[in-house]
């Protein structure tokens, strides 16, 4: 039996309303007032400037915990998947078993080293939209997010083993288990197949899935509405959304 595996993008989540990140209305174009978000989304930016790394990280993510997954998450449901969202909507269709491998909206951890494996806690992002009510002023906002993930009002840096951290893989961290790395490999090595469906394939996991699927000289499908050319002989390419590639997808064997 032939195994296939499934790697996803934001391309895969823009049918149910969340921006993309690259996108004319994405997410990397639109950072705080003073830093672009490349900067934003960064672990020594939540360590020096904790405030403004939660508000934006609140007001470009949170807002989007309660959207619903659309088809391609259902149909995508019953596969072996690996994915870089970040907004769980995966979970939401049913995939009780793919790899969220930047982390999870719905989650927080409490903060430390990066190399260990930390207890996954609720977000307290319904908690703290309650309590900002309507009209709620950035100060307070940033305050109230302050207090929610245990930062220091004396210092305004977050503390190992008290603060807590939103659980997502940021710019300037790197994959551990924590984030299901060696799941992620396995699946990666055991694949003859592998189709990549709305991503840039401009991301670490993307890179390390090339390679693999290079060596392995295993099958690459790219869904995406504007492709990229990789130059490798095993890939097919699809220039289609998600949501059209998945009307097709049986007919192609996938």
């Amino acid at each position: 039996m032939v195994n296939q595996l499934f790697i996803t993008g934001a391309g895969v989540s823009a049918e149910s309303g969340i921006p993309t990140f690259r996108g004319d209305d994405g997410f990397w174009r639109v950072g705080s007032i003073n830093y672009t978000p490349q900067e934003m989304a960064t672990r020594q930016m939540y360590i020096e400037k904790p405030a403004e790394f939660l508000l934006w990280y609140f007001k470009r993510f949170a807002e989007y915990r309660h959207i619903k997954p659309n088809k391609v998450h259902q149909w995508l449901s019953n596969k072996k998947l690996i994915t870089q969202n970040i907004d769980g909507l995966d979970g939401k269709a049913g995939n009780e078993s793919y790899i969220p491998i930047h982390g999870r909206l719905d989650k927080v951890t409490v903060f430390g080293h990066q190399e260990r494996h930390l207890e996954l806690m609720p977000a307290p992002w319904d908690q703290l939209h309650d309590e900002a009510g309507l009209g709620c002023s950035e100060a307070v906002m940033k305050d109230l997010l302050l207090d929610a993930f245990r930062i220091s009002k004396a210092t305004l840096r977050p503390e190992k083993d008290v603060s807590l951290k939103p659980f997502v893989l940021l710019f300037d961290e790197y994959y551990t288990d924590m984030y299901r790395m060696s799941d992620a490999l396995e699946r990666l090595h055991r694949a003859d197949v592998m189709i990549f469906m709305g991503t840039s394939l401009s991301v670490g996991i993307t890179s390390i899935a090339l390679d693999i699927a290079l060596k392995n000289n295993a099958d690459v499908h790219i869904v995406d509405p504007e492709p990229i050319d990789l130059g490798l002989n095993n890939a097919r390419y699809h220039t289609m959304k998600a949501i059209e590639f998945i009307e097709l997808a049986a007919a192609l064997g996938v």
